[in-house]
């Protein structure tokens, strides 16, 4: 009887592990005209995709002065895939750009529909002297 009661206390299930880390890294800026062109590297090592992946990103200059708020769409992002986007931050020369954080996932899906909490998901990386963080 004692042996019953030990078995049926174990637990049942085994627990969930959390999705791996959407890995984004701020890999280059160059001056386009007016513009800073921005290149992001991002690592999706899990095997979830997202068919829905749009960040909210507040750029501020060198005194920590916000200066742009941009929505870029990284959708889709495939499973065990590394990508790299390219966007132009327009009227901004990149020798202004003091950081860049990541203020928001405003879109997160994958095919089983919307997911909440992504920037929990995501993990920040600059190759440069300008920071990208959450």
């Amino acid at each position: 009887m004692a042996a019953a009661l030990l078995w049926s206390a174990a637990p049942s299930a085994s627990p969930q592990t959390a999705p791996e880390a959407i890995q984004i890294e701020l890999n280059r800026l160059e001056d386009q005209g007016n513009s800073c062109r921005a290149y992001l590297v991002i690592a999706n090592p899990g095997a979830v995709s997202y068919t829905g992946f749009k960040l909210d990103l507040v750029v501020f200059d060198r005194s920590g002065t916000i200066i742009r708020r941009l929505a870029l769409d990284l959708a889709p992002l495939r499973a065990q895939k590394t990508s790299v986007k390219v966007f132009d931050i327009a009227d901004t020369g990149c020798k202004a750009i003091g950081s860049v954080l990541l203020n928001e996932v405003l879109d997160c899906r994958d095919s089983g529909g919307e997911i909440s909490d992504c920037v929990q998901r995501v993990s920040t990386s600059s190759k440069l002297p300008v920071s990208l963080s959450k």
